[in-house]
């Protein structure tokens, strides 16, 4: 099957079953303001998970369940977001704790947000992958895609969305071409995701990579200051604790990074 074909069958599975089934939730909440969850592993959230090939099932305050924060499933329904947050969508890896929970309750603690808001998370990142996989037409891209409409049309009219949070790059420190493509590849994906969601201002926090697979961690950290396209923000993920594989963050430093998401978000309402 095409990949606009699967992606089409895909949002109308999710349309009918938004009007043919009750949601995991009973009907009772839908998302008000919607995030899509992008890029690798450390989006991903390996906190937790990088000891003998399993999670250590620790889940902090910042990132326990609440019914104010939802996670668009796998199966394309809102349901109560639980850690890992990633699992079922990204595939074939270890799932641990990532920046998405700690986010939304930072967000939904704020007075900027209108009271009785509703976060729901889109989950789509997967480890191990180059900006080149993320590129208009490819599986990945697709996939992010389908599940941003999907998840606003499951929001019954009550949800926007509201931005999508990028943690990505690592893996493109593995070649210097990559490295040195990073910028230009960023950029056209911004435009094409605005484009095909037809949202041309919707914001995009970028964040800097702290580590890499290979030995251009620096030019790719400079790519990424030197993406150019509107309402775009830059975190720096630079400085946070790194756990022993000298790859992924911390549960700690997802908490962190969540939480400086969730500031720069914020700061964009004011």
């Amino acid at each position: 099957m095409k990949p606009a074909a699967s992606a089409t069958m895909l949002l109308l599975l999710a349309l009918l079953l938004s009007v043919a089934a009750p949601t995991a939730l009973g009907g009772e909440r839908k998302p008000t303001l919607v995030f899509i969850l992008a890029g690798q592993s450390n989006m991903g959230g390996r906190g937790g998970a990088t000891v003998g090939g399993r999670w250590d099932r620790y889940v902090p305050p910042e990132c326990s369940p609440s019914p104010r924060t939802l996670r668009f499933s796998p199966a394309l329904q809102w349901e109560e977001a639980r850690e890992p947050l990633h699992a079922g969508v990204d595939v074939g890896n270890v799932i641990g704790i990532g920046p998405g929970m700690p986010f939304a309750h930072a967000v939904l603690r704020s007075s900027s947000v209108p009271r009785g808001s509703v976060v729901g998370l889109v989950p789509c990142a997967q480890g191990g992958t180059p900006i080149a996989s993320w590129s208009r037409g490819t599986d990945l891209y697709n996939r992010m895609v389908t599940r941003a409409r999907a998840a606003v049309a499951g929001t019954g009219g009550h949800g926007k969305l509201a931005a999508i949070l990028w943690f990505q790059g690592e893996t493109d420190t593995i070649r210097r071409e990559n490295a040195l493509a990073y910028a230009g590849r960023m950029e056209a994906m911004v435009r094409d995701v605005r484009q095909d969601l037809g949202m041309p201002n919707l914001l995009v926090i970028q964040v800097g990579i702290a580590t890499g697979q290979g030995k251009f961690v620096d030019l790719v950290r400079k790519a990424q200051r030197a993406v150019r396209v509107p309402n775009l923000r830059y975190v720096d993920a630079k400085g946070l604790p790194i756990a022993n594989d000298n790859t992924h963050l911390t549960t700690q430093a997802e908490v962190r990074l969540g939480t400086m998401l969730a500031h720069a978000y914020l700061a964009t309402l004011h």
